[in-house]
């Protein structure tokens, strides 16, 4: 089975930068994939992506070197496996807040006697190889995102179920959760920040992956320096936006300033 080179640079203490797909087309997911991530998740959470859309993504990912991963809508048995047998080497499950919803989602991921997927991993098998269903348990990364105050309250118990790889971190509803604003990047001295970094430190108490959402490279670096496995920068969206945004100003600014001295 062709490796999950996500987790082989994880496991090699290498940090994994990950982009993030919320925008539907395989022509956005090879453009993304282009630009030097290691991974690259659709998001058919909050993302406006479904099945037939993640479908094409995933093809276009992997064409090229990087790992297709997917943050699934909820923890739902039948959408884990039927994006698993798409073709995705990762599942990003949301809500997980205590042992049991960390037991559901990770043998929905793995193959009996280890879990209860079920067998037909017809785009599996063309892209992870004849022997995907050998390897597939071990091969295929499963991150649990913390970010309800149950889970805050579970955390070991979460990290320590039998399969689960990492957990993943998403700073807006963890925040909800604390009362405070929902948002990226959390400044040092909200509950948030001090939650992120007690995650961290019971991941690492655990022996597992963490990662965590982040909406600027520069956060994503101190995540990184702070512990983080995994990390990811902002999103197709908000890239594009900002990017414009950007070129517009300047533009316009020059603009003006050339009508100003017009007159």
């Amino acid at each position: 089975m062709r490796k999950n080179k996500v987790k082989e640079m994880m496991k090699a203490g290498k940090p994994v930068v990950n982009g993030w797909l919320s925008a539907p087309g395989s022509v956005t997911a090879e453009t993304m994939a282009q630009q030097g991530f290691d991974s690259l998740t659709i998001d058919l959470q909050h993302g406006l992506t479904d099945y037939s859309s993640a479908l094409p993504m995933l093809q276009a990912i992997s064409s090229t070197e990087v790992t297709p991963l997917t943050r699934v809508n909820w923890n739902e048995p039948g959408q884990i496996m039927k994006i698993l047998d798409a073709g995705s080497y990762g599942v990003i499950c949301p809500m997980v807040s205590n042992k049991q919803e960390a037991e559901r989602f990770v043998q929905a991921c793995m193959y009996p006697p280890n879990g209860y997927r079920s067998f037909g991993p017809i785009r599996g098998l063309i892209y992870g190889g004849p022997d995907y269903t050998k390897h597939a348990d071990t091969e295929i990364l499963k991150l649990a995102m913390i970010e309800t105050k149950e889970a805050l309250e579970k955390l070991d118990e979460i990290m320590s179920v039998k399969g689960v790889d990492g957990i993943y971190i998403g700073p807006a509803d963890l925040s909800l959760a604390l009362g405070e604003e929902p948002g990226f990047d959390k400044s040092e001295g909200t509950k948030a920040y001090s939650e992120i970094l007690r995650i961290l430190e019971h991941a690492k108490k655990n022996n597992i992956f963490a990662g965590i959402h982040n909406g600027t490279p520069e956060y994503a670096q101190k995540m990184i320096d702070k512990g983080f496995n995994f990390v990811t920068i902002s999103s197709d969206l908000r890239e594009m936006s900002l990017g414009s945004k950007k070129n517009i100003e300047k533009i316009k600014g020059s603009t003006n300033k050339a009508d100003s001295k017009s007159y």
